[in-house]
Order: structure tokens, then sequence, then C-alpha cells
């Protein structure tokens, strides 16, 4: 069981969740390399890309973002993801343990549109992302 309890993981969810603030994005990590306590490592508003810049290959990481996309010049969409990361290098005991421990964050990070994996700075692209939740959200208007 990954331990979640760290008040500051419901604060940053709040903030990524309020439209009122422009943070868009947090990054949950372990607390030490045999820790399964997850704690808030940062949050940010620079979105996926400013992200790509952050998570590291070593790590096994949670991501929360918001991202806003657009069908048309009517509709401005803010949906919500959570991302699974789990850097290449990352060590196999750790690995093992975040699709169990992802269950666990789910109850803190409980509303959101889609999960995506990731393990690889590519990965955290947001076209690919947006188009999966423009079908997920069955509102695509470029025949996808």
């Amino acid at each position: 069981m990954a331990d979640v309890s760290d008040p500051k993981i419901q604060e940053a969810y709040e903030d990524v969740r309020n439209d009122k603030t422009d943070t868009n994005w947090l990054l949950l990590d372990y607390e030490t390399e045999r820790s399964d306590k997850l704690v808030v490592t940062q949050t940010g508003n620079g979105g996926l890309a400013e992200l790509a810049e952050i998570v590291q290959e070593s790590r096994a990481s949670f991501i929360y973002t918001r991202i806003s996309y657009a069908n048309d010049k009517e509709s401005q969409r803010q949906k919500f993801v959570v991302i699974k990361w789990i850097g290449t290098t990352c060590k196999i005991m750790r690995k093992a343990k975040v699709s169990v421990h992802a269950a666990d964050v789910k109850t803190v990070l409980r509303a959101y549109s889609i999960e995506a994996d990731a393990s690889k700075k590519e990965d955290l692209n947001e076209d690919p992302i947006i188009l999966r939740l423009r079908k997920a959200g069955g509102a695509s208007y470029d025949g996808v």
C-alpha cells in the first residue's frame, strides 16, 4: 500500500482543480528510495512541457494535470489526467510497486478523464493525450 496521507497532496490536488489558479499539474514522488510514502515534489503551471523537463529517468512518479484544449472556437475544455511515470532507469522493485500503488493514489487524485503511462519524456507530449481526451469525451470534431 502506498501512503498518500500527506495533507499537502490534497492541497495540491485542489489547487490543480481550481479554475482560479494557474497551477495545472502536480508531481508526486516517493519520499525516499525505499519508502512507499508519496509526497508532493513540485507543482507548476507550464503544462506537460514543463513536467517533461522535471521528471527523472531513475524515478517512478505520479502526475496529475489539467489540460485545456478547444474543439472549436466556441468551446474551451478543461480535463484532468493521471499519469504514471516510470523512468527508463527506474529500479525493478519500484516499477513493480507502481501498479499496485496507483489504486491508492487514485483515491486522492480521484477526478480525472483518462489515465496514461509514460516512461520517456516524449510520452509527455500533449497532442496524443488531447486526442485520447477527445475520444473519451465523445466530442471530436476532427473525425477521429
